[in-house]
């Protein structure tokens, strides 16, 4: 179980222990004029983190340097590293050769199983599968999903306004995705940001552990696609509704409907495609 102290979370941490966009010189060209013109553009930082248990390489990721104690803290948990935020005991952000190490301090019982395990894992910002044996390993999560409250459209409708505004880094680069905490109202209380749509859906899941956030006062917001992994992580974390700006796979679909939780994709200003989980939407829009 998460535990229930509640602290501020915080739009945006962004703990960055290096620079998380860098401007770089571009020259453009338009069809209709051929005369380039010299200007500049801020691209997403893209760097390997180096995640260490027990000071045992684990996993390389590629992700965006802010927030990483965050992505610790929802990587351990969605991963099945631990299962409570008490079992991690400190997490150190380190220089490594060619990136950042970071250092998770497990409790001694969950360090000894951890180190039990073997799986291995390639660095990745999009795959949410590499390392497994075969597809019966692929990542299911225990039931965690509670039976939350129910939504309002116009409390989804709320959300995906507020998001755009709050999506600071994507504003600077438009390459990085945002996965996003809101409260049944609707207002955003946390948004993650990572070129890796896994990566800042794990920063956000890593968040809201950090402050004691009850998965059943919310429901998540993603920016990309909703493949199956990101339904596992949400329903790892035990959030029952999950709404996606993109469509979902067929995969996704059947794992939401497994964790009983509501599906909702292709989610836009003006519509909303309801794909799992219909009884806990109120389809009238709050006035």
């Amino acid at each position: 179980m998460l535990p229930s102290r509640r602290d501020e979370i915080g739009i945006a941490q962004n703990d960055a222990s290096a620079p998380t966009s860098r401007r770089v010189p571009t020259l453009v060209v338009a069809y209709e004029d051929p005369t380039p013109s010299d200007g500049h553009r801020d691209l997403a930082v893209e760097m390997p983190v180096n995640l260490v248990y027990g000071s045992v390489p684990y996993a390389v990721m590629m992700t965006t340097p802010s927030d990483l104690v965050d992505f610790a803290y929802g990587f351990s948990l969605t991963e099945g590293i631990v299962d409570a935020v008490d079992e991690i005991r400190s997490v150190e952000v380190e220089d490594g050769e060619g990136g950042l190490r970071l250092v998770v301090d497990l409790a001694p019982g969950r360090l000894r199983e951890h180190l039990a395990r073997k799986r291995a894992i390639s660095g990745r910002t999009g795959c949410g599968v590499c390392g497994i044996d075969d597809l019966a390993s692929l990542p299911r999560a225990e039931p965690r999903v509670h039976a939350a409250a129910q939504v309002g459209i116009g409390s989804v409708q709320r959300a995906l306004l507020a998001l755009g505004d709050a999506q600071v880094l994507n504003h600077a680069t438009r390459a990085v995705h945002a996965a996003a905490w809101a409260d049944l109202e609707g207002n955003l209380l946390a948004v993650r940001e990572d070129v890796g749509r896994h990566n800042g859906l794990d920063k956000l899941i890593g968040a809201l552990m950090r402050a004691g956030t009850d998965p059943r006062d919310g429901f998540v917001v993603i920016t990309s696609r909703c493949s199956f992994e990101m339904v596992e992580k949400t329903a790892t974390f035990g959030a029952a509704v999950l709404v996606a700006i993109s469509a979902p796979t067929s995969l996704a679909i059947d794992r939401a409907r497994l964790h009983d939780m509501t599906l909702c994709a292709i989610a836009r200003s003006d519509t909303l495609t309801v794909f799992s989980g219909r009884d806990r939407l109120r389809l009238a829009a709050e006035r």
